[in-house]
């Protein structure tokens, strides 16, 4: 078991609304990184403010929710320059909004960036496609690539930890 929070390591979801992918990407890697004792800072932001203070789509807390996670008390957000210094790894969802986030970089942040799936063997680069206009298999699609992908990072992230204490 890793005890306690490691400041080093913060993980940091970006999408373009923060109301869909990011916040199931959030829960996700929570449980996911509970569930391997990692304790890291999680949260989720959006490149764009159209959503600022509304919590996920509903259809994105019903996928949670059936997958045993609680997202309803998340609040969409934009990101913000000191994301870039609080938080060891960004992680977007898709080229648009990995783009978007090296654009609102400052040049000195210590934050890497990286989308959801390079984590993934054999599936650097591929986006996560927004779910937000499409039906119930559009977010049942996209909880499935963000699980895969999600996995895949803390069991990196559990590799860098263990590499720092060693």
């Amino acid at each position: 078991m890793h005890g306690g929070i490691d400041h080093r390591i913060g993980v940091l979801f970006v999408c373009l609304g923060n109301i869909c992918r990011s916040p199931m990407a959030e829960g996700a890697f929570r449980a996911a990184a509970q569930a391997r004792g990692l304790a890291v800072n999680v949260d989720s932001a959006g490149t764009a403010s159209y959503h600022v203070g509304h919590q996920p789509d509903p259809r994105a807390i019903a996928m949670a929710s059936l997958k045993g996670i609680d997202i309803a008390g998340q609040s969409a957000r934009q990101i913000e320059r000191d994301d870039f210094y609080r938080f060891s790894h960004i992680i977007a969802l898709d080229r648009a909004n990995l783009e978007g986030v090296r654009a609102k970089a400052p040049r000195d942040g210590t934050a890497s960036l990286a989308m959801l799936l390079d984590a993934v063997e054999g599936r650097r680069g591929e986006p996560v496609p927004d779910p937000y206009y499409g039906d119930t298999a559009a977010f049942e699609h996209a909880w499935s690539l963000i699980d895969l992908g999600v996995h895949a990072w803390a069991d990196r992230l559990l590799r860098e930890v263990d590499a720092l204490r060693a």
